[in-house]
């Protein structure tokens, strides 16, 4: 029979804040339910689509940058057939394909402009990706990651070094952005 056992956090304040401040942060969803949906409203307009064609469809606009899991497809066309916005084409098919119906449409003409901001995020990731990946700009990242952490990581860092540090950043950010 395993023993619980119920260890007490041992350490200074100054630790405990270092261990907190170093968990990895969630990565931020690239998009909600609601984008979901309508980017498949967007694709069943083109044609009708399983889920699985919807999936590939996504991925394809990120050029594989990002792939909706069946998990968050198959409930949102259940949720969009339920809401009258897509039909079944044909029920007696092994897999069920979806077309776009009247409802489906107006959903789509009321956020066409939030549809064209999903695609631009979409498209722009695959972009980002491509250009983050050329050996050069990953050797640069690499670098400013490298030294920033290393500086920051001493334990008495000065009023001045920090300012300095906030300086070079910013004038990095503002050359970067007007290039």
């Amino acid at each position: 029979m395993k023993q619980h056992r119920d260890f007490a956090w041992h350490g200074d304040q100054a630790q405990r804040g270092f261990c907190a401040g170093a968990r990895k942060k969630r990565r931020e969803r690239m998009l909600d339910a609601s984008d979901i949906r309508l980017l498949m409203l967007h694709f069943l307009a083109q044609s009708n689509a399983h889920g699985y064609e919807l999936i590939k469809s996504v991925e394809e606009l990120s050029k594989g940058e990002y792939s909706p899991s069946p998990g968050i497809i198959y409930p949102n066309l259940t949720l969009l057939e339920e809401m009258d916005a897509i039909r079944v084409v044909d029920a007696q098919e092994s897999r069920k394909a979806y077309t776009l119906n009247d409802g489906g449409r107006a959903l789509l003409a009321e956020n066409r402009e939030n549809v064209a901001t999903i695609i631009q995020r979409l498209t722009s990731l695959a972009i980002l990706v491509n250009n983050r990946s050329i050996p050069e700009v990953e050797q640069a990242i690499h670098n400013i990651k490298f030294t920033l952490n290393h500086r920051l990581a001493q334990e008495n860092i000065s009023a001045e070094t920090l300012e300095v540090v906030i300086t070079a950043l910013n004038e990095a950010a503002g050359k970067i952005a007007k290039s």
